[in-house]
């Protein structure tokens, strides 16, 4: 990389994430003294014309891409209208020894003084828990579910080509052309639909004016400037931002130019869940960068370099702090912005170019966590794209994560999508799916699966606490048969899902009526055409998810429950339930039996591998094509992020002979420790899942770096990989890592700083993360053979 590109980056590797109370002073000093009676929409969006027009600006020595969140590289904004941090935060924030955030004493009593008290009781997360039922109060603080919402807006949402058409100026035209189609006459929504219009025709005004405000600044420095080199870049870089993003880029600078503008807007807009993604950036970019090597206005260094400034950018931006349950559930500083590479064109065809390597090789350069890398592989994809992928994956670095475009778009098919609008489809955040620049797709909060079969097997009775926040689904120790069993454990979760689908329901509204997001809304086909809000249905497709966790401890909890229960009637209800409540202490010899003496997922165990299908089908029978209230319907996925720690921590010990207050098994991977026949069968048992019938799961491997020393080995896992896709396969990611490193890591901290692992469905610095949940990663089976 130039001199350029390696001082960007060592500055944002060394910049420490602080709490900036900018934005919050701004919302507060525009909400205190708005006193003009507007809808809720137009309020919006000049709340967000007046935050673009105040907020601090910055262009930093060397810079090619300019735009920070806020006013400096790391220096993280707050969204008390969403969730407003008590002082007790952020003494946690700025204190905790895992991912804080520094609040100077200055933030401090700017909180305690203007912020607090102005948005306590106002804010979206004080709003809805006064909304909830008691039983979902009840079902939420047990660890049953989680809700994203709570702190967070909905997100989950990417782009789609559309800017690198269109400047702001003709969304403005779009939006003037829908207001003038209004009829007041017959349409009783029009009044509405007029608001959202006005309010989105704010917000794109008032991304010109800020991208602006960075051409004046860069004139203004170029004028200061005594070397001639920089000071064409600054030239440069105010011509650029005077022309995106009122206007389609002409060329490779202005395109990711214009992108990084518009995710500054999104991301301002609203602390949405996951961060904004630019989606297929190698097919985006593809025509400015072929177009400029043929005018000769562009060579591949040149837009290497650009593409590497870009990286940075991301890597300034650390996900907003969260706090409580949302932190446990989510531990990191990742943003989960997400670039799709590879797949599929439009029209069906090979993605794969030159852009697409180039990307890679900028992947793996720069080493960064943010943005998150993605390949999609397709049949039709050559296996030179594996190859590469793998060449990165073996550095230990746990990016790229491989998706099965294929797959993809027969899920989003089958949810009723267009097959046109699902190839312009991927992955974002871990590993959920949705139509880029056509669709909201919400990932609604966490499940936890083990915890309902413990309540089960508790006949409504959480043991944790003693509290009946469950059904009462029978005595166990009265079930004459597995079936008994797995019906209560139906009948339960049921229940629970039910709890949690009308939390959401009522969470939906209060978004679509309370927090419109017309910036983000004008970006997302047909919000424009329907003159509705992006919360509130205006999306061409509206997609709810609730993601499951554990299913691996499921199915092995299930298997063993069979099998000595039930089949070999080696140990009675009575017996077991009196080991798992004193955490298997006194009950060693059944806790083994139950961990080696029972069918495990994982290793092409059909019997195992049943108990998985089992709960599968249970858990998407409970919820697919159930109607939320932006005109689609719900779907699952099968991911954890870090919540199948949380999870883990409020679940006592489970009949697969785990422990109380362990982690669960994460994504749709097996029982840590428990896959040990090698990752072919890992596949062949995965391979049973139905994953067309999801939105999204979740595979992790951990290989041993001699494994993939070689060409050789490189092959094998092109093979590995070809072969998991062609069984439907749905994604899988690897940690190339021995356990023997992980644990001097966790001794020597100080000594592997830079140490990065495959968490879930990101990659983080393995001492950054919880004890809990380095053992976790550690506690994976090490494969050593293909």
């Amino acid at each position: 990389m130039s001199e350029r590109v390696a001082r960007l980056k060592q500055q944002s590797l060394e910049a420490i994430p602080v709490l900036s109370p900018e934005r919050a002073l701004l919302m507060t000093e525009f909400y205190a003294s708005s006193s003009i009676l507007e809808s809720t929409p137009v309020k919006r969006a000049r709340s967000f014309q007046y935050l673009l027009e105040h907020k601090t600006i910055c262009i930093h020595p060397g810079e090619l891409i300019v735009g920070e969140k806020g006013p400096a590289p790391k220096a993280t904004p707050t969204y008390p209208e969403l969730c407003c941090h008590s002082l007790q935060d952020l003494d946690l924030l700025n204190t905790r020894e895992k991912i804080p955030f520094k609040v100077a004493p200055e933030t401090r009593r700017l909180y305690e003084e203007r912020i607090i008290p102005f948005w306590q009781g106002r804010s979206m997360r004080d709003l809805i828990f006064a909304s909830m039922t008691p039983e979902w109060l009840a079902a939420y603080r047990a660890g049953i579910f989680t809700e994203f919402m709570e702190q967070r807006a909905p997100g989950h949402t990417v782009l789609d080509g559309k800017i690198y058409h269109k400047g702001m100026l003709d969304f403005i035209a779009e939006i003037d052309a829908a207001l003038a189609r209004l009829d007041f006459l017959n349409d009783p929504h029009a009044y509405s639909r007029q608001e959202e219009l006005r309010a989105m025709r704010i917000c794109a005004r008032a991304l010109i004016h800020f991208a602006g405000r960075h051409a004046d600044l860069a004139r203004q420095l170029a004028g200061q400037e005594s070397d001639p080199q920089r000071k064409k870049e600054l030239e440069r870089i105010a011509s650029v931002c005077e022309w995106v993003p009122a206007h389609a880029p002409r060329d490779f600078w202005e395109a990711l130019q214009y992108y990084w503008f518009v995710h500054l807007g999104v991301t301002t807009e609203l602390n949405t869940w996951d961060s904004f993604s630019p989606g297929h950036l190698d097919q985006h970019l593809e025509p400015f960068y072929y177009r400029g090597l043929s005018e000769g206005t562009l060579t591949r260094e040149m837009a290497r370099e650009l593409l590497q400034c870009f990286w940075i950018k991301f890597n300034n931006q650390p996900a907003p702090p969260k706090v409580g349950v949302t932190a446990a559930e989510s531990g990191t500083y990742t943003d989960f912005a997400q670039i799709n590479l590879g797949g599929l064109r439009p029209d069906g065809s090979d993605a794969v170019s030159e852009v697409t390597y180039l990307i890679l090789d900028v992947v793996e350069e720069m080493r960064l966590l943010q943005p998150s890398a993605s390949v999609q592989v397709s049949k039709k994809n050559p296996d030179r794209l594996i190859q590469r992928a793998g060449e990165i994956i073996r550095t230990g670095y746990g990016q790229p994560s491989l998706f099965n475009a294929d797959l993809i778009v027969q899920e989003l098919v089958r949810q009723g999508k267009r097959v046109e609008d699902a190839r312009l489809g991927g992955s974002s955040g871990c590993v959920e799916v949705g139509v880029f620049g056509h669709e909201n797709y919400n990932l609604t909060g966490y499940f936890n699966l083990p915890k309902v079969l413990e309540i089960t097997l508790h006949n409504g009775v959480d043991p944790r606490t003693g509290e009946k926040i469950g059904l009462e689904t029978g005595d166990p120790r009265s079930f004459q048969s597995f079936d008994d069993l797995f019906a209560a454990f139906e009948r339960q979760m049921q229940h629970f899902i039910d709890i949690k689908i009308r939390g959401n329901n009522v969470i939906e509204r209060l978004y679509a009526t309370h927090m419109p997001a017309p910036f983000l809304s004008l970006l997302i086909n047909d919000c424009i055409a329907r003159g509705q809000d992006y919360h509130d249905g205006g999306a061409r497709y509206n997609t709810s998810y609730i993601q499951g966790v554990g299913i691996g401890t499921m199915a092995d909890s299930l298997a063993a429950l069979d099998t000595h229960v039930f089949q070999r009637r080696e140990v009675s209800m009575e017996e077991l339930l009196t080991a798992l409540a004193r955490d298997f202490e006194g009950h060693e010899r059944l806790r083994l039996s139950l961990l080696n003496r029972a069918p495990k997922y994982g290793n092409d165990d059909p019997a195992a591998d049943r108990m998985m299908q089992r709960v599968f089908d249970a858990y998407f029978n409970a919820i697919d094509g159930r109607p939320n209230t932006r005109g689609g319907t719900y779907h699952i996925n099968l991911l954890p992020t870090t919540c199948h720690v949380y999870f883990g921590s409020v679940t006592g010990a489970t009949p697969d002979g785990r422990r109380a207050w362990t982690p669960l098994s994460e994504g749709v991977s097996p029982v840590q420790g428990a896959d040990r026949r090698g990752p072919t069968a890992v596949i062949q048992s995965l391979a049973r899942m139905d994953h067309v019938r999801t939105g999204g799961t979740l595979l992790n491997q951990k290989l041993t770096p001699r494994l993939l020393q070689d060409e050789e080995g490189l092959r094998h896992l092109v093979q590995l990989v070809r072969t998991y896709f062609r069984l439907d396969g749905h994604h899988i990611q690897f940690n190339v890592v021995d356990a023997a490193t992980l644990r001097r890591a966790r001794e020597h901290p100080e000594q592997y700083r830079d140490l990065i692992v495959r968490v879930a469905g990101y990659s983080d610095y393995f001492v950054d993360l919880s004890e809990a949940l380095q053992e976790e990663i550690i506690a994976r089976t090490e494969h050593q053979t293909f």
